[in-house]
């Protein structure tokens, strides 16, 4: 029988301390000198971690099922088993060189929110499930989100299970090592909408001094390689006027690239991160420079204009210079928008529970936007320290930890039914 009424379920409140606990005994698998956390996906601290994880998901009353390629489920049944789950999820693999929040807060706080169903005896028309997803962050494994692309049918169980990391072993090999290989084909497992909270990973939101990110969507990215080429001579000898120097033109376009992004706000953006200058030689002028070109923003149309204008300046610097220049596409994610009913339900909880709130887009990728071509779906973000992470300082405060998970709470609720 249920304690608490739907008159009552607005009054409804995760405990904080609890989920914070959790997260801290989770970041002590793989910790850090400098306070972080290395959990390689399908290593030996990985399998930890998915004990600890699935051993509460048991202890809290839900059955676990895993599907061949790692991903977990974790079920809370409902009042009507035959209605297709409401799940929340993320990761909870991290970077080489990563933080205690980034994924393990969506899977932890799923768990909470079960937990606090079961304090109060609240029973919900469908079922309620938490999710953890293979190879996020494809530290060790490409490509990244790995078991919720494989799930999606993005790319097939094979490709995945071919992954090889620095060291030669499979994908296939390593689940099989860590005995985390299901029975279930990746896909047949139906869900009803999906919610997924997350650090924002940037600064926006404490920028802004607000506490919930109602998402919208994750822009689209477009990555290139760019090749200037020219010709290498001796620095001293060689006159100014007579210099083919791919670097200087190359540093051109690189400015046109971030000025893209401007161009394109508010959610344009615009990144050289990698430059490969021949021969790199203090005294020769550069003859070639191979540079990366990631360009993103919240429609793809918007990034293929961004990329068309940048073709153009290229075009025109290679006129002008009489440099050639060549700019290859290596990749393409299409930007996901989200649901509507569930962005709405994640606005509309924060308002019900007081949190300041805005909406926001992710600039990084996440296993919603999978879910999001599967079933409605929508994310929450909350504030951490300084926009930082990737990186083993990252940090949130306990109170927006507990925010985030209460509007996870009550927008879960909505859609679940109770």
């Amino acid at each position: 029988m249920d304690t608490a009424t739907p008159t009552g379920i607005d009054s409804l409140r995760i405990n904080g301390e609890r989920l914070w606990a959790s997260l801290m005994e989770l970041a002590q698998i793989g910790a850090t000198p400098k306070g972080g956390v290395c959990r390689l996906t399908l290593t030996d601290l990985d399998k930890q971690g998915r004990d600890l994880v699935t051993g509460w998901a048991r202890e809290a009353g839900m059955t676990v099922t895993i599907d061949r390629i790692g991903n977990g489920f974790m079920r809370r049944a409902g009042r009507n088993n035959a209605l297709p789950p409401i799940v929340t999820g993320s990761h909870i693999d991290t970077q080489p060189t990563g933080g205690k929040f980034d994924g393990n807060y969506g899977v932890l706080a799923g768990i909470e929110v079960v937990r606090t169903l079961n304090d109060h005896g609240i029973a919900t028309e469908a079922p309620i499930e938490v999710a953890f997803w293979t190879n996020e962050e494809g530290s060790r494994f490409v490509p990244v989100m790995m078991g919720s692309g494989v799930f999606a049918k993005a790319f097939t169980l094979e490709h995945a299970y071919a992954a090889t990391d620095t060291e030669g072993k499979t994908v296939r090999d390593e689940l099989a090592r860590i005995g985390y290989i299901g029975e279930q084909e990746p896909g047949d497992h139906p869900i009803g909408a999906y919610f997924e909270t997350h650090i924002e990973q940037g600064p926006v939101l404490e920028d802004n001094d607000v506490t919930i990110g109602v998402v919208q969507g994750v822009l689209g990215i477009r990555w290139f390689d760019c090749t200037v080429t020219g010709m290498e001579a001796h620095a001293g000898p060689t006159p100014m006027a007579l210099r083919k120097d791919a670097l200087q033109v190359a540093t051109l376009l690189m400015q046109d690239v971030v000025a893209s992004a401007h161009r394109h706000a508010p959610h344009g953006r615009g990144t050289v991160g990698m430059v490969q200058v021949f021969p790199n030689s203090r005294n020769v002028i550069p003859g070639r420079v191979k540079f990366s070109i990631d360009l993103r923003n919240a429609t793809d149309a918007l990034v293929d204009e961004m990329a068309d204008e940048v073709k153009a300046y290229a075009a025109e610097l290679s006129e002008e210079m009489g440099l050639p220049i060549h700019i290859e596409l290596v990749s393409s994610y299409p930007a996901q928008g989200f649901n509507p009913g569930c962005v709405d339900a994640v606005a509309q909880a924060a308002h019900k529970l007081g949190y300041s709130s805005m909406p926001v887009v992710s600039g990084a990728g996440h296993d919603a936007v999978y879910m999001a071509q599967l079933a409605p779906a929508g994310m929450i973000f909350i504030p951490c320290k300084d926009g930082i992470s990737h990186n083993e300082i990252e940090d949130a405060k306990p109170e927006h930890i507990t925010a985030g998970c209460n509007v996870l709470l009550h927008a879960m609720l909505e859609r679940a039914g109770v």
